[in-house]
């Protein structure tokens, strides 16, 4: 190779190799610097069902000395809460399996970034303590409602359950009605079964409902805390969002610990009779974790089922829908 070739090439690689570093050094100052930044600045939007999840991490207290703020949003269902998500009114979302898949099918742009487990016990099919329906082919003939809405929690279990028990859907009438408006007339004596869930549900129970069918072993049990596209590409709100997730389950692990005190304080804060959040809170402990493979072909296989019976328009992938990094379990203390 002539001198002159020789010397342009090893310029060349000389020049390339600077470049390289300095890429290297900027990605490494750009990870250090977010990692050292200031979150002051930073305020996320907490979206809320019913203040299910703001009772329990301020219970615990555990929102205490967080670097950035926080503001609460609470809704009476999934799907406002999600037309705020869309709206960018809101920077996290806990929901159901159901009506995360009916948002994400609607384009809703959001990743699923934390799972909460519980029992499958919150989620029934009821019937009056003196119905003549005792086994899920009564209702055969019959009129169930369902709460709230198509594509629910309670709809999966009414579905499952009447296939499991040989029952065609088509000989079930069914209609959909608001909980806390079925939740009278079921009192009233006006509904035959009700398929519903959570509160309403141990309300019911309560005053003498008759679980016919309750979920464990149809429904996953699983609640999803999701996050919009936004806050997933903003560096710092990405670190605060890490932050609050690792807190909130601190928050879950406090309940665990301490059943009595948040029954008393869930009973307060949601104007409810002791008896009804103690019933609630039997049911199972809740806690929030990352999200595991499971997790996500349990998801699956709802969105499948709800394609297949044409109440979804098309199939979501659920892999696709989350963002697996965004919540580590790590070692977080914070004193009540």
């Amino acid at each position: 190779m002539p001198i002159r070739v020789w010397k342009s090439a090893m310029l060349l690689l000389s020049v390339v190799a600077l470049l390289l570093g300095g890429c290297s050094d900027a990605v490494e100052s750009e990870s250090s610097s977010v990692a050292q930044s200031d979150l002051s600045g930073v305020t996320l939007v907490l979206g809320d069902q019913a203040k299910g999840l703001r009772t329990v991490v301020e219970a615990a207290n555990a929102l205490e000395g967080i670097d950035y703020k926080v503001e609460w949003a609470n809704f009476q269902g999934a799907a406002p809460l999600f037309e705020a998500l869309r709206a960018g009114a809101v920077d996290l979302a806990p929901a159901g399996d159901t009506p995360v898949l009916a948002a994400a099918t609607g384009g809703t742009p959001l990743r699923i970034v934390a799972v909460r487990r519980s029992q499958s016990r919150g989620i029934a099919i009821l019937v009056p303590a003196d119905s003549d329906i005792r086994t899920v082919a009564d209702l055969k003939g019959r009129n169930v409602v369902v709460s709230s809405a198509r594509g629910s929690i309670s709809q999966y279990l009414l579905i499952r359950a009447l296939a499991n028990a040989g029952v065609d859907e088509k000989d079930v009438k069914v209609g959909f009605v608001l909980p806390t408006d079925a939740l009278s007339a079921f009192n009233a004596g006006k509904i035959e079964a009700w398929a519903t869930f959570g509160i309403y549900q141990a309300f019911a129970e309560q005053q003498g409902a008759r679980v016919l069918i309750s979920g464990e072993g149809i429904n996953t049990g699983l609640t999803f805390i999701t996050a919009s596209d936004e806050i997933l590409n903003d560096p710092l709100k990405r670190k605060a969002l890490g932050d609050v997730l690792q807190r909130f389950a601190k928050a879950f692990e406090w309940a665990q610990q301490n059943p009595d005190e948040y029954a008393r304080v869930f009973a307060k804060v949601n104007d409810i009779p002791l008896d009804v959040s103690r019933r609630l809170r039997s049911w199972g402990d809740e806690s929030l974790l990352p999200v595991e493979q499971r997790d996500v072909q349990a998801l699956q296989q709802v969105d499948d089922l709800f394609v297949e019976k044409k109440i979804f328009p098309h199939r979501v992938d659920v892999q696709t829908l989350t963002d697996a990094e965004a919540f580590s379990v790590e070692s977080l203390v914070f004193n009540r």
